[in-house]
């Protein structure tokens, strides 16, 4: 989505309607700041009043979303396009999600390591050195829980059998076997166990 054209055709539409941006923002329960924002580019109207925004301006969301008046020949057309690159920025968002979770597992356990091992060579045995590997336990499971839930969030697994896509819980992704594109699980079609692989869209 081009957030510049959306912004300019907003920006058109509202001046056709003989509103000034303050009486536009009035109408919208929001201030006018926020309309200059979305018709310079910088930012878009939240989905919760978009349905509000096109009623005002007399547009339908899919001509908001386009930046242009779609007539009816076009109409099909534009809307495959608009859903091809919704899906995109949805496989994008899950890949980075995904490679975040990797990251912050890595990292986590290098920071785990390397804190034992001082801990190990610099403090004496004794109570305190307890205390301290305990406090470095819980600061690796705390962002392992974070990577974990990254995981569940982002995309589908395939299972191998039947092709049904679907998410897996927590738990299942916590405790199963996995592979880098793999996790062996429980199919929620077909009830097999096969190794499923991590699709990042449907």
């Amino acid at each position: 989505m081009d957030q510049i054209k959306i912004g300019k055709f907003i920006a058109e539409c509202r001046k056709k309607k003989n509103l000034t941006q303050a009486q536009l923002a009035e109408k919208l329960n929001i201030t006018d700041r926020a309309i200059s924002k979305w018709e310079t580019g910088k930012a878009m109207p939240d989905s919760d009043i978009m349905l509000d925004l096109c009623y005002i301006l007399g547009i339908n969301v899919n001509e908001l979303l386009c930046g242009e008046i779609i007539d009816m020949e076009q109409k099909d057309e534009q809307l495959n396009e608009l859903i091809f690159q919704m899906a995109k920025n949805e496989e994008r968002y899950h890949k980075r999600l995904l490679h975040s979770a990797y990251v912050i597992v890595a990292t986590s356990l290098v920071a785990l390591i390397c804190l034992m091992t001082l801990i190990s060579l610099l403090i004496p045995e004794c109570g305190f050195q307890d205390f301290l590997i305990i406090v470095s336990v819980i600061l690796f499971i705390i962002p392992c829980i974070i990577a974990l839930k990254f995981k569940v969030e982002t995309g589908y697994y395939e299972c191998k059998n039947c092709q049904h896509m679907f998410v897996p819980n927590y738990k299942e992704i916590a405790l199963l076997m996995q592979t880098p594109t793999r996790r062996l699980l429980k199919c929620t079609k077909c009830g097999k166990w096969t190794w499923c692989k991590k699709l990042t869209k449907k």
